[in-house]
């Protein structure tokens, strides 16, 4: 390995190093320990180690091959040092200022659609269902309207037709010989006194029937 390569490997640790401070502090920033179940954290902590191996390793595969010394250990605990001494507090304030820069950012954008997509459909929503159920109550409105105008007509021709049919039934019925027409009148008060006779049985054999208790098993 020439001293250019293991110059380049040394930068390339402890800028590596400092991202791994980073990566970590920012991971811990959304990860909410307190808030999250131990198996959850353990699963999170486990792909985020791993994740970090992986990225150190391409980063050094990439720069000398590969080829670990011990003093690429150094270099990754000088930069996540340094980066603990120097940036850190840097870094966490801009972090809580980019974490509430997109916050606000999401929200205006949640705004925006409400006010202008979601409220204008909503609103021409009601007022399509405001007019279809207006003009169904006038239709139905309409329709009952012509049912009543349409029975009245009905009515009136109905009279119309069956006075005439009356009148000339009651003319026959003036004309006809009297000893004739009372035949039909006693005919007609026997046939009503039969039905009244009939109803009274009926109605005494119901009512006895109501009375009589009913017996008990």
């Amino acid at each position: 390995m020439t001293l250019s390569v293991q110059f380049y490997t040394m930068l390339s640790m402890i800028g590596m190093g400092a991202l791994f401070g980073a990566t970590l502090d920012t991971y811990s920033r959304f990860l909410n320990r307190s808030e999250r179940k131990r198996w959850l954290v353990f699963i999170n902590d486990i792909m985020f180690w791993i994740l970090q191996a992986l990225s150190i390793f391409y980063i050094l595969f990439v720069v000398n091959y590969g080829e670990i010394r011990f003093y690429i250990f150094i270099a990754l605990l000088c930069g996540f040092s340094g980066y603990q001494a120097l940036i850190k507090p840097l870094y966490l304030d801009l972090l809580e200022r980019l974490i509430i820069f997109f916050i606000s950012l999401f929200n205006f954008g949640v705004k925006m659609v409400k006010n202008f997509i979601y409220s204008p459909i909503k609103w021409v929503i009601v007022l399509i269902i405001t007019m279809v159920l207006s003009v169904g109550k006038g239709l139905v409105s309409v329709i009952l309207f012509l049912f009543k105008v349409i029975w009245k007509v009905l009515q009136w021709a109905i009279k119309l037709v069956t006075a005439p049919i009356w009148w000339i039934l009651k003319g026959i019925w003036n004309i006809l010989p009297k000893h004739l027409t009372k035949r039909v009148e006693k005919l007609y008060n026997k046939m009503a006194g039969i039905y009244k006779g009939y109803s009274k049985k009926l109605y005494r054999v119901v009512e006895k029937f109501k009375k009589k208790p009913i017996d008990k098993e």
